[in-house]
């Protein structure tokens, strides 16, 4: 850690810092506990490479999805350019009803909605910025907002990074022309979303319950968040069984996943190279 940031740390905290040691857990951030002389601990994330709003976002993001008070979310202490401090919360083992209670809890939270889809600033999922300010006609169309705001933003950053083929080039001007029809049904409220839940992305707290961590939040379609969760699989069956008998989808809801998997596949795309390539191909052609 550098010095600085160090200094700011104690600054922000209040308190003289004695110990700090590593932890694994993403690619982008170095992430840290640190123990201070009254015994506190901080889990803290250092970036100094970062755009420098990017861990204010994720603080207003954590801060929005604690609003619902159904999940339990870290605090936030401090945010600053170069780094957060939240809540350090000491992993347990899952409790016996980890899942059913996770599904349930995360149906709840997609309970929590607002007037309009998106959200009042734009953030990021990892280190790519998310659009997240609507239009007039995108604050109520959930079609219009997801594919201008989600899949062709995208697409024309994958063209920026030089993956875009023709091929995908062509994809995505005939989605453009269907996606009206993949989506028709599918009676989108604006709910609360964590953006970006894979099984990296949540934690075990010492009740033994889940603990949402690195969002990247918005209003939309909920069917998008559990879309996420099974595209890198570690999620349970009863998940997914507590989660629809909380709060039922419709009974089309799996014909949609792909189009919801599409922009974090295009996401990887952007953020780790060609080997998600033919991934994305195949999930656009899925609805041609």
């Amino acid at each position: 850690m550098r010095e600085l940031i160090r200094h700011k740390i104690k600054a922000a905290i209040e308190d003289q810092i004695i110990s700090q040691h590593s932890v694994s857990g993403g690619c982008i951030n170095d992430a840290k506990i640190v123990i201070t002389q009254s015994g506190k601990s901080f889990f803290v994330k250092t970036n100094i490479n970062s755009p420098k709003d990017m861990f204010l976002k994720e603080a207003n993001g954590l801060r929005e999805l604690a609003k619902a008070n159904v999940i339990r979310i870290p605090k936030v202490i401090y945010s600053a350019d170069n780094f957060i401090i939240i809540e350090n919360i000491l992993p347990e083992r899952k409790s016996k009803s980890f899942w059913e209670n996770f599904g349930r809890n995360f149906a709840r939270l997609h309970k929590f909605t607002a007037q309009s889809f998106g959200f009042y600033e734009n953030n990021y999922i990892g280190s790519t910025p998310q659009r997240n300010i609507p239009t007039e006609t995108e604050t109520v169309n959930w079609t219009e907002f997801y594919f201008n705001k989600r899949l062709l933003y995208q697409y024309k950053l994958a063209e920026k990074n030089n993956y875009a083929s023709e091929e995908l080039r062509k994809s995505i001007s005939q989605l453009e022309k269907t996606i009206h029809i993949v989506l028709m049904d599918c009676n989108a409220q604006p709910s609360l979303l964590h953006g970006d839940l894979w099984s990296g992305n949540f934690i075990t707290d010492e009740t033994g319950n889940a603990c949402l961590i690195d969002p990247a939040v918005y209003y939309g379609h909920r069917e998008a968040d559990l879309a996420m969760t099974k595209l890198f699989g570690g999620f349970d069956g009863r998940f997914y069984s507590a989660y629809n008998e909380e709060y039922p989808l419709a009974e089309d809801f799996k014909y949609r996943e792909n189009i919801y998997k599409l922009y974090h596949v295009l996401n990887h795309l952007n953020l780790f190279g060609s080997g998600y390539y033919q991934q994305a191909v195949s999930l656009i052609k899925y609805y041609l």
